[in-house]
């Protein structure tokens, strides 16, 4: 009779859940220029933009700058693609998390276009996003974002890109 292979402990998930993010999130630069990171719950990603000083464009609002507020609503994007598309590997422990955190990172999705709306101005203050996968293939996904600050449902900025997906090595 065979044995269903006992489940590993669920801190054993988590860990390897938080450790695959981290990885991934520390491992572009740019990522940690910005300061940006991750709030995880399960498979929900929210990306945090601590405020500070250098995030200001214009002093006299003062007001984040446009291009901060872009590159926040695209890693928002590419980190919530990269989590969706690595989260089966990442659950089973088919992905080696060691490789990930020595910065042997997969390859991430390739932005085709990025288009924002800027609804008002980012004011000196922590920010907030979440990324909506509305489609995901094997080459080509289409995701949308969401950024606000004190008040989940009044964004201060919106984007939506097209996005081609790394092709696996198999």
């Amino acid at each position: 009779m065979n044995k269903r292979p006992r489940p590993e402990p669920m801190q054993v998930v988590k860990q390897r859940r938080d450790a695959a993010l981290n990885a991934l999130v520390h491992g572009v630069p740019y990522i940690q220029f910005l300061g940006i990171e991750f709030d995880r719950r399960g498979d929900e990603l929210t990306a945090v933009l601590p405020f500070e000083d250098k995030l200001i464009g214009n002093p006299m609002l003062p007001a984040i700058h446009g291009g901060v507020t872009a590159a926040f609503l695209e890693v928002t994007a590419i980190i919530g693609l990269s989590w969706a598309y690595l989260w089966d590997d990442i659950e089973s422990g088919a992905l080696d998390v060691e490789q990930l955190v020595a910065g042997q990172l997969p390859r991430l999705p390739k932005t085709i276009d990025f288009t924002v709306d800027y609804l008002r101005s980012g004011l000196p203050r922590d920010a907030y996003a979440r990324a909506q996968i509305n489609r995901s293939g094997r080459r080509y996904a289409s995701v949308h974002v969401e950024a606000w600050q004190d008040n989940r449902h009044r964004n201060f900025a919106q984007a939506t890109g097209h996005f081609l997906m790394p092709q696996s090595d198999g």
